[in-house]
């Protein structure tokens, strides 16, 4: 099982770990009290904005950033809108602005479209993290459960050998502009025109604004048009159930092949009678504390690079990613299928 660890405690550890260390720094923008040293835990507001607060996947985080915030005392809380909508987030973060917490934490449902008002944040001294945005603009830092492209591939390898190396499959995301659905697919369609090249992806990535009926008539929809399809590869965490329930409607849980992320309380019903073969995944609970533990470490006036160990599992040495000098993965990756995925509780 997936344990929690207390993450005041790691933050300072690894506070005083690196005080000395000269990679890649980001200054925390947290005030000092009257005798000099840092505003106290009690006294820091960080808000976590996720793409929607309809979402299994991100009501699981909420758990995390509750705990978080009753673990380090710190006024941590989560809000997101009622649908995927980027305008809607970027109004969010506007209104959040004006309030002044001490950090923002935020899941993009686009890199883009949020990038100039999370400038105006950090214009404003608020510390700005981000999950699930790799090369976003106007972040401090932005924290990955894992390489994007490696998780993409070990996607397809899992798929590959399920459809025994041929046969005409599709992918989903919930959007073409969820960067890190789109680096997953691209990653698992390099690895399959490399290593399965009887394989054959009949559609470019299908949009299912992360919306498990839409991605449901969207499966529906793929079944009737390729009869012979043999695979799907779903990326937000309401593609792999609604495509399922199509697969399963149609009496096809053994002749096609279903896979991608969701979490064990979704796909539980649909993993036991196969309808899905296997799902990926990182606990967004986690995910959701390891955004606080960095914003938390930067509001003290430390540091991020590599080897950092934000106390949690997943999370214990933080390495840079190739290219960037703010982006950091962890190792939270997580493969189960349906017997497997019964130890996880969420």
């Amino acid at each position: 099982m997936i344990r929690n660890r207390s993450i005041a405690a790691a933050a300072v550890a690894a506070f005083a770990a690196l005080a000395l260390a000269g990679c890649t720094t980001v200054g925390g923008g947290a005030d000092t009290d009257g005798d000099g040293g840092s505003t106290s835990a009690e006294d820091m507001t960080m808000i976590t904005v996720v793409k929607a607060q309809t979402i299994p996947w991100f009501q699981r985080m909420a758990v995390g950033v509750d705990e978080w915030a009753e673990e380090t005392g710190v006024d941590a809380r989560q809000e997101g809108a009622d649908d995927v909508s980027p305008e809607k987030q970027v109004a969010i973060v506007q209104d959040l602005i004006a309030q002044q917490p001490t950090a923002i934490t935020v899941v993009p449902n686009s890199p883009e479209a949020l990038a100039n008002v999370l400038g105006q944040a950090r214009d404003q001294g608020i510390i700005v993290v981000s999950h699930e945005a790799t090369g976003m603009e106007n972040v401090d830092i932005d924290i990955e459960a894992f390489d994007n492209a490696s998780y993409g591939s070990e996607i397809m390898d899992n798929l590959g050998e399920c459809m025994g190396g041929e046969g005409e499959y599709v992918q989903f995301v919930g959007g073409l502009t969820a960067k890190t659905h789109m680096e997953w697919v691209e990653a698992a369609y390099e690895n399959q025109q490399e290593n399965f090249p009887d394989m054959t992806r009949v559609e470019t990535p299908i949009e299912s604004t992360d919306n498990q009926e839409t991605a449901y008539e969207r499966a529906k929809e793929v079944l009737a048009k390729y009869p012979n399809i043999k695979g799907f590869q779903g990326s937000a965490g309401n593609d792999v159930p609604g495509i399922a329930r199509a697969v399963q409607e149609a009496g096809l849980e053994d002749d096609i092949c279903v896979m991608g992320t969701s979490i064990p309380s979704v796909a539980n019903q649909y993993l036991a009678d196969g309808s899905i073969d296997k799902i990926f995944f990182w606990d967004p609970a986690l995910a959701g504390k390891a955004q606080l533990a960095i914003a938390l470490i930067l509001a003290d006036g430390g540091t991020i690079e590599a080897g950092t160990d934000l106390g949690i599992e997943g999370y214990e040495d933080l390495q840079p990613l190739e290219g960037f000098d703010n982006v950091f993965v962890g190792n939270a990756s997580v493969a189960a299928d349906a017997e497997t995925a019964a130890e996880y509780d969420f």
